[in-house]
């Protein structure tokens, strides 16, 4: 296995597809970096050579925010709405959508499981009798 940004890529993967399983590189940045070191995107990781390695590992360190950084760098523009009280830093302290979705019946995902208040769960058992 090659070992790129911390991050172990499966040899059996083509190159293309192992660097996804970086933090930060999906699919379109991969093409960019095989493109940038001149090799092939099918070819599979065990069959990369040391150079060829070394010169997509040095793409990735000077030309992109991957990993740790790309995380740290997210989670601080985070706290950053949320330490100046605006708007989306309050919804991102409540765990509400922040980009506008309806949340009257949707968002599940970001609210969590739901709530049975006293009422809701009276309610419900008038329901069933």
């Amino acid at each position: 296995m090659a070992r790129i940004a911390g991050v172990d890529i499966p040899n059996e993967k083509r190159v293309e597809v192992g660097l996804t399983y970086i933090y930060g590189v999906g699919l379109t940045t991969s093409k960019k970096v095989l493109e940038k070191c001149q090799i092939n995107p099918d070819t599979r990781v065990k069959d990369l050579t040391e150079v060829e390695i070394t010169n997509i590992r040095d793409v990735l360190e000077n030309e992109y925010t991957i990993e740790g950084d790309l995380r740290r760098e997210t989670a601080m523009n985070i706290k950053r709405l949320t330490d100046i009280g605006c708007y989306r830093g309050r919804r991102h302290r409540a765990g509400l959508p922040v980009r506008g979705q309806r949340t009257k019946t949707n968002a599940r995902t970001r609210k969590g499981k739901r709530r049975w208040g006293v009422r809701t769960w009276q309610k419900q058992k008038e329901k069933h009798v």
